[in-house]
């Protein structure tokens, strides 16, 4: 059955990161189109250039034969002022498209990234995912241009939210983790938060501080027909009284985890502000957490006379209510594998020393 239960975890892995790798293509394939169809005005926009200039140097040379006509100016006057305005007009067209040819080239090299803007300027509407940075600072923004978040020369915190999962178990003293009381494919842990990120130097990305608040939800699956009892406080392992089909304990807490994370990044210049940006980029995070325990259950189900029964019994155990530990994550991009360690005891009051431990996939969304 563990055998089965490992199978089936690999392949609910395996399918979440083959959906993930293929929303982050959908995602590229979008972006890529708006931006050529920016470049295409643009190119557009550059051919242009030369008739406007054309007609505006037109147009000038015309008031001046009229001002000759009307010997307001000397013939040397006018052919002098005729040279200047041609001058004028090859610069304008040079200049024009050098501004043009920059704006496709930043495009080129920054432009194809999974941010999604829809923008409609009939009707002043706006909806922004991923925080563009053509378009504000905002994560998501939903309503019109006018209303969204001005954007900062120099943004050093930016906020992701966090979702992690993957296998759970304990680490007992004198035992191997093969000898665990709790099953290895069955115990697992669930973490949901909200994080901020930011820049500790002036000049450079490669250290940033990491941190924010996350639910942990840690499950562990008690084999062996055992399950825990509560004796004056003392918290045990014992065999249960008949045959159980499932024991489960679960443990929920509120924590406020902090890392250091290193790596590098690209950074990103634009007319009037410069971003660092750490898409797709190789990261490592250490650092820990602490905070409280929010509770506990055992849930036990069992036949009892042929008859299916349950049992969830609710704060009965003495976990310990201060949590606090160490975790660590290495990425490439935004998923990671994750692992962290409870160094405090599961219990107050334990028989045997044992600490939770977590090891699984880590997504920040930033």
């Amino acid at each position: 059955m563990n055998t089965i239960t490992r199978l089936v975890v690999c392949l609910v892995l395996t399918t979440i990161l083959s959906s993930l790798q293929a929303q982050t293509k959908a995602l590229d394939s979008i972006r890529k189109v708006e931006v050529d169809s920016k470049i295409i005005l643009l190119e557009k926009s550059k051919t242009e250039i030369e008739s406007e200039e054309r007609g505006l140097l037109k147009s000038k040379i015309s008031k001046i034969n009229s001002q000759l006509d009307n010997k307001e100016i000397t013939a040397e006057e006018a052919e002098a002022l005729k040279k200047e305005a041609a001058k004028t007009a090859v610069l304008n067209i040079e200049n024009r498209k050098d501004i043009l040819d920059k704006k496709i080239a930043l495009l080129q090299r920054n432009g194809y990234n999974s941010n999604i803007v829809i923008d409609d300027s009939d009707t002043g509407f706006t909806l922004s995912i991923g925080g563009n940075e053509e378009v504000s600072d905002s994560f998501i923004y939903l309503g019109k241009s006018s209303g969204d978040k001005k954007r900062k020369y120099d943004r050093r915190t930016s906020t992701d939210i966090v979702f992690a999962f993957g296998f759970n178990n304990a680490l007992i003293e004198g035992e191997q983790i093969d000898d665990s009381p709790y099953k290895i494919g069955g115990s697992g842990f669930i973490e949901l938060g909200y994080a901020w990120k930011t820049r500790i130097f002036d000049n450079t990305n490669f250290w940033r501080l990491k941190y924010g608040f996350s639910f942990q939800w840690n499950k562990l699956n008690i084999k062996n027909n055992q399950y825990l009892v509560n004796t004056d406080g003392a918290i045990s392992l014992q065999e249960f009284p008949s045959d159980v089909n499932k024991v489960k304990f679960r443990t929920t807490n509120l924590v406020f985890p902090m890392h250091l994370e290193f790596g590098p990044s690209e950074k990103i210049e634009k007319d009037d502000y410069f971003r660092y940006s750490t898409h797709k980029k190789f990261k490592i995070g250490l650092g820990g957490y602490a905070g409280v325990n929010l509770g506990n259950m055992q849930k036990i189900k069992y036949k009892l006379d042929g008859d299916r029964e349950k049992d969830k019994q609710r704060d009965e155990f003495e976990v310990s209510e201060f949590v606090y530990g160490l975790s660590g994550y290495v990425s490439l991009g935004d998923v990671a594998l994750y692992v962290k360690y409870d160094l405090n005891p599961l219990f107050k009051d334990q028989l045997v020393d044992q600490n939770n431990i977590s090891v699984g996939l880590r997504f920040d969304m930033d």
